[in-house]
């Protein structure tokens, strides 16, 4: 009988190893070394952003940037509901009320056209997420953010090496956030980065990553002792990580194109089911090019959702859904506020699945194929 084929398998480069045994050798295995040098470097070539810092987890990304956006108890902040708990929870901890906005029914990003109505005197921030590395419609976010006066934080978790017209996701707000999970493209375990769009940040960004202290500028020679000088709190990763993940980076292009096969392979391979009217593929918007972080289709209900996953597993193919959307969970009723009702955002988090995508699973998409064609 064939092996199981598991949902995610995370992928080694075969550098991993040797780079973490150097940053043990070179005798710096906590945070700021030459492997966290090396990927601030990549990060900032890479996507044209002002700063790029690592932290130990995307939500601590978040985190930084709602305390560099000086977010206060009782700010709002607009977002989607269909998210992770970390785009809501790294501002649910300043005080604020995230404010829930619908989902657009083709790239499941968040309804740009339905933010305004949602603002009020209290809004401080938007926050778009680009939900399987598919771009939101930044150009009109962006220009109402102007209109009002709101920082742009880009929740680009997903995001490593997409791109909206042109532009890298997580550059285009004032403040970006990258995740480097063991789930993503590109992995260190765990790990994320901020990205710094707006230099006017990028000297706080530091200190308060640095635990409130002004300990890089001393390191620079700026100053002559470090000292605590702002709040801030660990958020910066051992070398260990960052030495694994300067491995991943060394060959973001290569797993970004073998991703980006996989992902062609599913689309070409189920449109017919989609012709037939059993599932729908996912949308990509002509002007954003995407990283493969994911294959998902859309299923006719919840229920024909369970029955796939059921006939799968029985396959031995691991699929999976998310999320359940933040404005129906608990915390979300006790923190937030959903001033619209959320057709989509309800609808399709009930229909959608996840389908296995990671490198190597190469010989096996076809199982995947067939055993989803026999599910449907």
């Amino acid at each position: 009988m064939n092996p199981n084929i598991p949902f995610n398998k995370p992928f080694m480069t075969g550098r991993e190893l040797w780079y973490i045994a150097q940053a043990h050798t070179n005798g710096h295995l906590s945070g700021d070394g030459s492997f966290t040098k090396k990927c601030h470097a990549w990060l900032e070539r890479q996507t044209g952003t002002a700063r790029a810092l690592l932290t130990h987890s995307c939500t601590a990304a978040l985190e930084m940037a709602a305390l560099l956006a000086e977010v206060q108890e009782g700010d709002e902040v607009i977002m989607p509901s269909y998210t992770f708990v970390s785009t809501a929870n790294a501002f649910v901890m300043r005080g604020a009320v995230p404010v829930f906005v619908d989902i657009r029914a083709d790239t499941l990003n968040i309804d740009e056209t339905k933010i305004e109505a949602a603002i009020t005197p209290r809004t401080k921030v938007i926050l778009p997420v680009h939900y399987a590395g598919v771009a939101c419609e930044m150009d009109t976010i962006m220009d109402i953010a102007r209109r009002h006066g709101l920082i742009v934080i880009e929740d680009a978790a997903q995001g490593i090496m997409s791109t909206y017209k042109g532009r890298a996701l997580g550059t285009i707000g004032h403040m970006g956030a990258y995740s480097f999970h063991e789930t993503k493209n590109i992995i260190a375990g765990e790990g994320g980065a901020l990205l710094v769009n707006d230099p006017t940040y990028a000297e706080r960004a530091e200190i308060i990553r640095e635990k409130g202290t002004n300990r890089s500028q001393f390191f620079r020679g700026q100053v002559d002792k470090y000292t605590w000088v702002d709040i801030g709190s660990s958020y910066l990763p051992g070398e260990v990580i960052a030495a694994f993940l300067w491995a991943q980076m060394e060959e973001a292009d290569t797993i970004t194109a073998r991703r980006m096969a996989l992902w062609d392979g599913y689309h070409a391979a189920l449109k017919p089911l989609e012709e037939r009217g059993v599932l729908r593929r996912p949308i990509v918007p002509a002007e954003c090019v995407h990283n493969a972080h994911m294959y998902y289709i859309l299923l006719e209900s919840l229920e024909h959702r369970s029955n796939v996953i059921a006939s799968l597993k029985r396959q031995g193919v691991n699929s999976v859904f998310h999320y359940v959307p933040l404005h129906s969970a608990p915390a979300g009723l006790r923190h937030a506020v959903t001033p619209a009702p959320m057709p989509y955002t309800d609808s399709l988090s009930d229909r959608l699945l996840r389908l296995p995508l990671w490198v190597g699973l190469e010989p096996e998409l076809q199982r995947v194929v067939t055993a989803l064609t026999e599910a449907v």
